[in-house]
């Protein structure tokens, strides 16, 4: 697919440039490279320097999806007491140059292994550790400084709760961030052509049937935006309409 631009002579209309910033967005977030431009303009610059750029309250997405995560998104949480990646992006000088700015980093929080990409190199920049559950761990693939155990729930601090989910792998997480924000990794997220929440059940590495029950315990919380690894974000008026969307996600998979 090729998008073209309009001569320079011509001037862009607001939604041709929206359309235009969007592709080279696009371009930047691409895990394997496989989007090119002909031209680097002011606009492609532009888009260039918004990443990590700003979602909602103080999250952000971080664009450069790593192809050793399966172009899984990441974000970084802006925080007082110090700065969170929730997974890892592809390590690009221009993006860490960016985190920098924003007052580098204190903490990596791993989802689960798929999502681990270059975690590594951004522990080496920032000299700061990351977290994985037990189950999950890989001395392979970094020496984490710290390994959640178990299947309890963890109070990692006053804002941040980390409960086991089971199933997509062994050692699946999510993070509940201020009660309202469920960073999911591949346990959750909103599917456009069915118009519900759903698990991959054709991307399961441990056990379906024991994240169908994962996925029902979740029940439990109270939460009203579900940012993913992989699939749609989805953001619910209130929580009574997130947990019906949760009730009915339970049921199809249960089907």
């Amino acid at each position: 697919m090729f998008f073209k631009t309009p001569p320079a002579s011509r001037r862009l209309s607001k939604i041709q440039i929206a359309l235009l910033f969007a592709a080279y967005r696009a371009l930047f977030s691409c895990p394997t490279n496989s989007i090119g431009a002909e031209k680097k303009n002011d606009l492609y610059k532009k888009s260039l320097d918004s990443f990590p750029y700003l979602m909602e309250e103080n999250i952000y997405h971080n664009g450069f999806h790593s192809e050793s995560s399966f172009g899984a998104t990441s974000y970084f949480i802006k925080d007082e007491n110090g700065n969170y990646l929730i997974d890892s992006p592809r390590f690009f000088n221009r993006l860490v140059s960016k985190i920098n700015d924003l007052g580098g980093l204190k903490q990596i929080l791993l989802t689960h292994k798929d999502d681990v990409a270059d975690s590594g190199k951004f522990c080496d920049e920032f000299n700061c550790p990351a977290h994985i559950h037990e189950d999950d761990f890989s001395s392979t693939k970094h020496a984490y400084a710290t390994i959640w155990r178990g299947s309890k729930e963890i109070w990692y601090n006053n804002e941040m709760k980390i409960i086991p989910v089971p199933g997509h792998t062994k050692g699946s997480v999510v993070f509940l961030y201020k009660d309202t924000y469920l960073f999911t990794g591949d346990h959750l997220c909103w599917s456009q052509s069915l118009g519900q929440l759903i698990a991959f059940k054709n991307a399961c590495w441990y056990d379906f049937d024991v994240q169908t029950k994962s996925m029902e315990s979740l029940l439990d919380y109270n939460f009203t935006y579900i940012l993913p690894g992989h699939g749609t974000p989805y953001k619910a008026t209130n929580v009574d309409e997130m947990k019906r969307e949760l009730e009915k996600c339970v049921k199809w998979m249960k089907a």
